[in-house]
């Protein structure tokens, strides 16, 4: 029972240290090119790193999420909106999954 004191406190410092540290150690505007398109991206990278895992676990078989990805990247490279993308994909896994599974 005493770790998990230590686990949380070690936890708390480190989720502070992330948000604070910036704050108090950048003052001006960032200039360089680099640092400012690294950060401008990391926001989608997130996203992308939680959503597309999740988009595969969450049908009741891998290939069944792994088609409605092809099919969902592929209507939005195609320009079709997010309703129509999402409705796409709902297909797509709803097909697979009772007529190919």
């Amino acid at each position: 029972m005493h770790n998990m004191y230590i686990y949380l406190f070690i936890m708390a410092g480190v989720s502070y240290a992330i948000r604070v540290l910036p704050m108090t150690l950048i003052r001006r505007p960032i200039k360089n090119k680099f640092i400012q398109s690294f950060l401008y991206y990391v926001p989608y990278v997130t996203l992308a790193v939680m959503t597309f895992p999740a988009i595969v676990d969450a049908t009741q078989s891998p290939v069944s999420g792994l088609i409605a990805l092809v099919i969902g990247i592929t209507a939005a490279w195609l320009g079709a909106d997010l309703f129509k993308t999402a409705v796409l994909c709902c297909a797509a896994v709803l097909i697979v999954e009772i007529f190919i599974i």
